[in-house]
């Protein structure tokens, strides 16, 4: 991504977005974690640590659009249409804060329902 501004060009990688995408939606209660992009093993979806946030991210761009795909697994007991709203409008609008870009979608795939500790 690139942005200009009267002191010159600023380039954003998209692997930054996804980190950025990926700490933002940690944060909303009743999610586990994020999950791999990649297609589930044996059923069972794959539970990334804090350091491969990227990996369950994916930066997608049409024209001047901007659409996130984040893949989770969310907390066994919560309304996985209210976590999927909550971390929806949280990485809009820490996306939107930290680098000023505003993002057409955010799309939430639950890979799978866990029990927290």
């Amino acid at each position: 991504m690139q942005m200009a501004t009267e002191n010159g060009k600023i380039d954003i990688a998209d692997q930054v977005l996804a980190v950025i995408a990926g700490s933002a939606a940690m944060d909303c209660f009743g999610l586990v974690g994020m999950a791999s992009r990649k297609q589930l093993k044996d059923g069972i979806a794959e539970l990334l640590g804090r350091e491969n946030l990227s990996r369950g991210v994916e930066v997608r761009r049409t024209g001047e659009q901007i659409h996130l795909d984040l893949f989770v697994i969310v907390s066994y007991g919560t309304k996985i249409s209210e976590v999927a709203h909550n971390i929806q409008t949280k990485v809009k609008y820490v996306l939107d804060e930290i680098v000023g870009l505003r993002v057409d979608s955010v799309n939430v795939y639950v890979q799978g329902v866990r029990v927290s500790q």
